[in-house]
C-alpha cells in the first residue's frame, strides 16, 4: 500500500508544479472518468487522456492542483483530495477565487495507475466512496 501513496505523491510533485508531461506513472490502458465538472467524459488508453487533459489545459493560462490529503482506501485505491486553482487562458481571470475543492481516485495495479476518477466536486467523490460523515 505505501508503494502505492508513493506512486501518487510523486505523480502529484509535478501537477503541484503545473507539470502534467510525465505519463510514465499510467498504464497505457488506462481507464479514466472525469465527473461533474465542465465537460464531463470518460475513455480508455494513454492517447485518449492524454488527448483529453491537453484539450483541457489549453483552455487555461495557469492550471494548478494542490494535494490536501492522500487516504490509501485498500490495497489498490489511493484518495487524493485537492484544490484546483486556474486562470482563463483569454481573461486572466481566476476560475473560482481561492480554488475549487475536487478529489481523484487512483486505482494502481502492478506499480501503473489502471484507472483514474476525477471528481470536479469533492463532496460528490465522499459520497461516492461512502465516506461522507
Amino acid at each position: 500500500m505505501s508503494e502505492n501513496l508513493d506512486l501518487v505523491r510523486c505523480i502529484y510533485a509535478a501537477w503541484e508544479r503545473g507539470d502534467f508531461s510525465s505519463t510514465g506513472w499510467a498504464d497505457s490502458e488506462i481507464e479514466w472518468i472525469a465527473t461533474g465538472g465542465p465537460e464531463p467524459s470518460s475513455g480508455k488508453g494513454m492517447a485518449s487522456f492524454s488527448a483529453a487533459w491537453r484539450d483541457f489545459l489549453a483552455a487555461w493560462g495557469d492550471y494548478r492542483v494542490m494535494a490536501d490529503e492522500y487516504r490509501a482506501l485498500d490495497a489498490e485505491r489511493v484518495l487524493v483530495l485537492l484544490t484546483a486553482r486556474a486562470r482563463g487562458r483569454a481573461s486572466g481571470l481566476e476560475a473560482h477565487q481561492g480554488g475549487t475543492e475536487g478529489a481523484n481516485v487512483f486505482h494502481v495495479r502492478d506499480g501503473k495507475v489502471s484507472r483514474l476518477v476525477i471528481y470536479w466536486d469533492r463532496e460528490r467523490a465522499l459520497t461516492d466512496l461512502g465516506l461522507k460523515e
